[in-house]
């Protein structure tokens, strides 16, 4: 990518992403795909008088990992992991995939044996809420989004913001316009969402909206909080595939019932969703309902960190919730599906129309 726009983004990570002073531990983790990025962050983490603590792992390791490694390999997790984590007062993730496939033939009760043991590391992360997660392009990515590799890169520098000359204040200034949409949705009780093959209907009473303008994640461009356990009722048809863990499940359909989803389809890989929502005993459950507003992103790129902020669509995480949204569901899963409403799709709050084709009213 552009010198320039490497620099910028460091620049984001560390003055505005995350918090960052003088003296603290920040963790950066990245495959070596994203050397030149993760060697900006740290030059950055100095410059702001950090201590960074850089983790750069080969690409190819995991697919060893789930080949070789026993069942007690597979549910081991280090103490060592969880001291530092403990220890670090922010965190830095940058994903690079060379092979977004890499995992499709590995079973997936192992995936879920390593992702259950890994939840006290991630719970420690997640209550510290000082973390970020970006992605550096890659030839797989760009792959995956149907365009060239110059063209992705250029792509993930506008949901970035990265093409300014100041990110940072383009970022503050996305987060004030988002704060009023944190407000209206903090002031209502219920939340409908119609589509094709979809009315569904929830609660959000007495829940925090919270307001990503580019924080947990860059980019940022979403609000988002967690829907009360029990409230989920209706059916849902998301418009694009779930792309995860090696897998892309498409035209998933689930239907929810007190909150818990009592029926589920897909037309690709149908039984990796039943195993991914019979995990545990909250991954059938609601963890966290979202409302994607970067208009920057105007198409589906097959990763969820960019199509879930897609200005004119909505996600719904099935799974963990975040604690600060005052949600109460515990998972090692947390999974999220989008709904595309720029198509005839309507959002209502307290029973009024907010949102039509993807555009706002309020």
């Amino acid at each position: 990518m552009r010198t320039e726009w490497i620099e910028r983004w460091a620049r984001l990570l560390v003055r505005h992403a995350i918090r960052v002073t003088r003296g603290s531990v920040i963790k950066v983790r990245g495959t070596v795909e994203a050397r030149a990025l993760m060697t900006a962050v740290y030059a950055e983490l100095l410059r702001a008088g950090a201590h960074p603590r850089m983790t750069a792992v080969l690409p190819e390791l995991t697919h060893l990992f789930y080949t070789l490694a026993s069942r007690e390999q597979l549910g081991y997790l280090s103490p060592l992991d969880v001291h530092e984590a403990r220890h670090c007062d922010g965190f830095i993730t940058i994903k690079s995939d060379t092979n977004t496939r890499e995992l499709s033939t590995i079973p997936a009760e192992k995936q879920v044996i390593t992702m259950k043991a890994a939840k006290p590391l991630s719970d420690i992360i997640i209550k510290n809420d000082n973390w970020t997660l970006t992605l550096y392009p890659t030839a797989a990515y760009a792959q995956d989004a149907d365009m060239a590799m110059s063209e992705f890169e250029t792509f993930v520098a506008k949901a970035l913001f990265l093409d300014k000359s100041d990110p940072v204040a383009a970022w503050q200034e996305q987060e004030r316009w988002q704060a009023k949409l944190v407000r209206r949705l903090a002031a209502a009780k219920t939340v409908r969402i119609v589509g094709h093959d979809t009315d569904l209907s929830l609660s959000v009473a007495g829940r925090t909206v919270l307001n990503d303008g580019g924080h947990h994640n860059i980019p940022g461009g979403e609000i988002f909080t967690a829907p009360l356990e029990t409230s989920a009722e209706g059916r849902i048809r998301y418009t694009y595939p779930v792309v995860a863990y090696g897998r892309e499940i498409s035209d998933i359909y689930l239907e929810f019932a007190r909150g818990r989803v009592v029926k589920a389809s897909a037309a690709k890989h149908e039984e990796f969703l039943h195993k991914m929502l019979d995990m545990d005993a909250g991954a059938r459950y609601l963890g966290e309902f979202g409302i994607g507003t970067n208009y920057g992103i105007q198409r589906f790129v097959r990763n969820i960190l960019f199509d879930e902020k897609i200005g004119g669509s909505v996600h719904l995480a099935v799974g963990r919730s975040y604690p600060k949204c005052g949600g109460r569901n515990k998972s090692a899963l947390h999974w999220d599906m989008i709904k595309d409403l720029r198509q005839g799709g309507m959002l209502y709050f307290d029973g009024t129309l907010v949102q039509r084709d993807g555009k706002f009213l309020i």
